[in-house]
């Protein structure tokens, strides 16, 4: 069985590594957020557990440092306990997310959307709230997508159908190369 895991992740990985289709869109993705931080925009992520911790180690990474020194970059993620809890409390859980972006988001900047489903209520909310609001979403996801893919500007779509558990492994490599590509190309 633990050997199976690492056989299995280590498929799916090969598979995607070899896919210019898959490669190409991450390439997009990371192209128009470092459009966005070089035009003064910023980016938002979010996601629901395993999701969130990705959403936040992506913002720690370009506010902070990732391999190299450089000015910090302007990188949020959504996942304050008190805003979370306040507005789920008030509007309902499905509105955590989008309620913050109405704060602070605006034009030309980018939201992170991250759901393995797409299904996740929260994130498609908070995709349809950025678009309102002229910001580009790059979605990740899994499966087909789910409803969170037709809200994308960038969707990128690891091509697992199985447990989230595979996704969530591709999702922290493509995190990690856009981090890679726009540390690279910041201005």
């Amino acid at each position: 069985m633990i050997e199976n895991h690492f056989r299995e992740a280590r498929e799916l990985l090969d598979k995607v590594a070899s896919d210019a289709a898959f490669l190409a869109s991450v390439g997009l993705a990371g192209e128009q957020m470092v459009q966005s931080l070089n035009s003064g925009g910023k980016i938002i992520s979010c996601g629901n557990g395993g999701s969130m911790c990705d959403a936040m180690h992506f913002a720690e990474e370009l506010s902070g440092r990732y391999r190299n020194d450089r000015r910090a970059l302007a990188a949020l993620s959504i996942s304050d306990p008190s805003h979370l809890s306040c507005v789920g409390n008030d509007y309902g859980f499905d509105h955590v997310f989008a309620r913050y972006i109405e704060a602070v988001g605006r034009p030309g900047d980018v939201l992170l959307a991250i759901s393995t489903s797409g299904q996740s209520a929260n994130v498609i909310e908070a995709a349809k709230s950025a678009r309102q609001r002229g910001m580009v979403v790059v979605g990740l996801t899994g499966k087909d997508g789910g409803k969170l893919a037709s809200l994308c500007a960038v969707e990128v779509r690891v091509p697992w159908h199985g447990y989230a558990d595979r996704i969530q492994e591709i999702h922290i490599k493509i995190i990690h190369a856009l981090i890679d590509h726009i540390e690279g190309n910041v201005k």
